[in-house]
């Protein structure tokens, strides 16, 4: 089940890596299921559920890989078109209804961490058509960001603000640009981690990852930009290095580990996320977000820290196919 702007070609012979880019996680799953033996057919998803229940009823498939990132254009429709899935005892990949839906709102996500008491950055919201009004307790530097849009989307280095003007302005780019409520967080200075998890009951967790900027100016804010998320060129100049975390004593390796299971299990997450986290240079780490159901392409964080791991990404795939029979087993 995918969009229709990630379709990918039958034929992507001398594409550059580019140029596949929209559509390489659509890319890698399609061609892998299929070199592993299973019948796979793209189910492509707008905006007519009609599709989607015509689907199911002419082609039964036994379970459905979701890839789906919006339905109508919006992403927190997602959990709705699952949650069909539920009620007609469909068995789909990834993260469930509930799950999703507590990711796809910022802010409801950092409120039920922030009631598990799993250290995160103080933030507030600054709705659409309200004036920006930075709470007394709240302290700069801030990072200003869309409260729903994933994905890096309208974030950039001026996302990170000093002063109050600056931060009205950033407010007012969301609200006008993505027409999204703003949601103002604490920046949290240090290293860029991220947690790859997989299960349902039973969570494994693969080596943690680290985002690196080699060439990164002085005084930058070291964030992953939607131009650094989706500009090849620019990861480029910007000497961005992904890779296995290194000089991560074995306890705080356990006490992150353990920390992102806690807020997996608190999140009601099923099938498989990434966690993004900032670890200061006192040693505090802070969960910045959840990200059910992320970027699964070859060569991506997760895919990476899963092979790392010694689990190829044929062994991957299957085991994301098996947490989906599975999880739709115990609902039955």
């Amino acid at each position: 089940m995918i969009q229709a702007s990630c379709v990918p070609p039958k034929d992507t012979t001398g594409l550059t890596k580019k140029e596949m880019m929209p559509f390489q996680a659509e890319h890698d799953v399609l061609t892998t299921l299929r070199a592993m033996g299973h019948d796979v057919e793209p189910l492509v998803v707008g905006d007519e559920m009609g599709v989607v229940r015509d689907a199911i009823r002419l082609r039964k498939p036994q379970i459905v890989f979701n890839l789906l990132e919006e339905f109508r254009g919006v992403d927190f429709y997602v959990p709705h078109v699952l949650g069909y899935f539920e009620l007609i005892h469909q068995c789909y990949t990834g993260c469930n209804p509930r799950g999703l839906m507590f990711a796809t709102s910022k802010a409801l996500q950092r409120k039920i961490l922030r009631y598990h008491r799993i250290p995160s950055p103080d933030f507030f919201v600054v709705p659409m058509g309200k004036k920006t009004r930075r709470p007394r307790r709240t302290n700069f530097p801030l990072i200003v960001k869309s409260a729903t849009a994933h994905g890096s989307v309208g974030i950039a280095q001026a996302s990170v603000v000093h002063d109050d003007t600056k931060l009205a302005e950033r407010v007012e780019f969301i609200h006008t640009e993505l027409s999204n409520d703003a949601i103002v967080e604490e920046y949290i200075d240090g290293r860029e981690l991220y947690v790859s998890l997989i299960g349902n009951q039973r969570i494994e967790a693969f080596p943690i990852w680290e985002m690196i900027l080699e060439n990164l100016p002085e005084g930058a804010p070291r964030i992953a930009t939607s131009r650094l998320k989706w500009d090849i060129d620019h990861q480029t100049r910007s000497g961005l290095i992904a890779g296995a975390a290194e000089n991560l004593p074995e306890p705080d390796t356990r006490r992150i580990v353990h920390l992102c299971k806690r807020a997996y299990r608190a999140l009601n997450q099923s099938g498989y996320a990434r966690l993004d986290l900032r670890l200061r240079e006192d040693g505090r780490v802070y969960l910045i977000e959840s990200n059910p159901n992320p970027q699964i392409a070859i060569g991506e964080e997760f895919a990476e820290s899963a092979k790392s791991a010694g689990v190829s990404y044929e062994r991957l795939l299957g085991r994301i196919v098996q947490l989906g029979l599975r999880y739709h087993a115990n609902l039955e």
